[in-house]
C-alpha cells in the first residue's frame, strides 16, 4: 500500500498541467512522423474496381473510357493496374453526369432545389459506443458517394478533428470552433469562418476542442443576464449556425458530445435525424437505457420550451458487434424485437482493421489493403459500409428518391 503524503491540489494540478504538455507534445511529434514532411494528412488514390462501386458502373467501363481517352486519366501502375485519385474520382462524376444526363442524379446525387438539409445528429453518452468512429465513416461514406458533408464536431475531446487530421491543441485557436459561432458576445463570429477544409475530397469540418465547453459555462449566465428570445435561444444556436451555410452542403453529420448538456440540446434541436450507437453489450443496453429516458425528457424540455424535435427518422446503430458471440447476437436479437425496424438492419462488425486503421488516426477507406489482411479488411468494410448505405437510403427517401 502506498504510504506516501498526497499531494497538495497545487502540486496535483501541476502536475496534471506537466503531463497534458508532455503527452500534447508527443502527438504533435507522432503527427509529424506519420504525415512528415507537412503533418498533414492526404487521401490515397483509389484502384479503378473501387471507384468503379462508387460510381456503379463496371471496371470494364472504367477501363474502356481510359482506352478512350475520355474523362481524367488514371494511373497505371507496372503492373498495368488503374487507379484515381480522389479528385479525378470527382471529375469522373461529373464527366458521366454530363454525358449520360438520364442518370446525372446518379453521378452527382445533390440536393435538388425542394430537398431539405439533411443534419444527421449521432449521440450516446456511454464511453465506447463506437460514436466518433460512426460519425466519421458516414461522413466519408456519403462524400465518396458524391454529397457535399459537413461534419461538425461538438465533443470537446475532439477525436472527430483528430481524426480528419487537426490536433486539438496546436491547430484549433480561439473562436474556431462551433462555439466561435454561437457565443453570446460581440465576438461572435459567421459560421463559413469556423468551417475548414478537410484532406478528404467532400468533407468540410468545424473542429472542435476544449473551448466548445465555455458554451456549457456561459449560457445559464446569458439566460439570466439576458432576455434571449427566438433565434437568440440557447437550442435554436445551433441551428441558426448551420443555416448560414445550408446551401454548400447535403448531409451535415453531428458528433455530439457524451453528456446532455446545452450543446447536446442544440444539436438535438437542429437534427433532422438521430442515430443513437449501441454496443451489444448488457450494461451498455443498460446505459442507454438512462440515455434514452434522459434524452426523452430534455427533448419535452425544448418542445415546451417552442423547439421543434421533427425527426425524419431515429435508428439505433449497432456496434463494435462480434456476430460469433452469442450473447451478443441475443441482445441484437433483443433489440430488435423491442425497436423492430429503428434498428439498422445492418450492423458494423467489431474487427481489427477497424482499430488498426485508427491508431494511425486513419479509417478504412484511406487505409491500404495491404496494411491489414485483406479477408479482415474487406468483411470490416462490408459492414461499415451496409450500415451506412442504410442510412443513405433513409437519407434517399425523405429526398423522395
Amino acid at each position: 500500500m502506498n504510504s506516501s503524503p498526497p499531494l497538495p491540489a497545487t502540486g496535483a494540478v501541476a502536475r496534471l498541467s506537466r503531463h497534458a504538455q508532455v503527452l500534447s507534445g508527443q502527438l504533435q511529434a507522432l503527427s509529424a512522423t506519420l504525415f512528415a514532411p507537412t503533418s498533414r494528412k492526404a487521401l490515397r488514390s483509389f484502384s479503378s474496381g473501387e471507384v468503379a462501386r462508387f460510381l456503379g458502373v463496371s471496371d470494364g467501363y472504367l477501363r474502356q473510357l481510359s482506352l478512350d481517352g475520355l474523362g481524367p486519366s488514371p494511373a497505371l501502375s507496372s503492373g498495368g493496374r488503374r487507379s484515381y485519385t480522389p479528385a479525378q474520382l470527382g471529375e469522373l462524376r461529373a464527366f458521366l453526369a454530363q454525358s449520360r444526363p438520364r442518370e446525372a442524379l446518379d453521378f452527382l446525387p445533390r440536393r435538388r432545389a425542394g430537398d431539405k438539409l439533411q443534419v444527421v445528429a449521432v449521440a450516446n453518452f456511454k464511453g465506447g459506443s463506437a460514436k466518433t468512429t460512426t460519425a466519421l465513416y458516414l461522413s466519408q461514406f456519403l462524400a465518396l458517394e458524391g454529397y457535399r458533408v459537413l461534419a461538425l464536431d461538438l465533443d470537446p475531446q475532439a477525436s472527430l478533428s483528430s481524426m480528419f487530421g487537426y490536433q486539438p491543441e496546436f491547430d484549433i485557436g480561439e473562436g474556431e470552433t462551433l462555439y466561435g459561432a454561437i457565443r453570446y458576445d460581440e465576438a461572435r463570429r459567421p459560421m463559413r469562418e469556423v468551417v475548414r477544409p478537410t484532406y478528404f475530397e467532400g468533407v468540410s469540418i468545424v473542429p472542435g476542442n476544449l473551448e466548445l465547453m465555455e458554451f456549457e459555462h456561459h449560457t445559464p449566465r446569458a439566460m439570466v443576464e439576458r432576455s434571449l428570445r427566438g433565434a437568440d435561444l440557447f437550442f435554436r444556436r445551433v441551428a441558426g449556425a448551420i443555416a448560414e451555410v445550408e446551401a454548400d452542403f447535403d448531409v451535415v453529420v453531428v458528433d455530439c458530445p457524451p453528456q446532455l448538456g446545452y450543446l447536446t440540446m442544440g444539436a438535438l434541436n437542429a437534427a433532422t435525424a438521430l442515430l443513437v450507437t449501441i454496443h451489444p453489450q448488457m450494461v451498455d443496453v443498460a446505459s442507454m437505457s438512462q440515455f434514452l429516458l434522459m434524452t426523452s425528457d430534455v427533448m419535452a424540455v425544448i418542445e415546451e420550451a417552442g423547439g421543434r424535435l421533427d425527426y425524419d427518422f431515429i435508428r439505433y446503430v449497432v456496434t463494435r458487434h462480434d456476430p460469433n458471440d452469442v450473447p451478443e447476437t441475443q441482445i441484437v436479437a433483443l433489440l430488435r424485437n423491442l425497436f423492430g425496424e429503428d434498428v439498422l438492419g445492418a450492423t458494423v462488425w467489431k474487427s481489427t482493421a477497424i482499430a488498426n486503421a485508427g491508431l494511425t488516426k486513419q479509417s478504412l477507406y484511406e487505409l491500404d489493403k495491404g496494411a491489414v489482411g485483406r479477408a479482415a479488411y474487406e468483411r470490416a468494410l462490408d459492414s461499415v459500409n451496409g450500415a451506412n448505405q442504410e442510412i443513405l437510403n433513409l437519407v434517399k427517401k425523405v429526398w423522395g428518391r
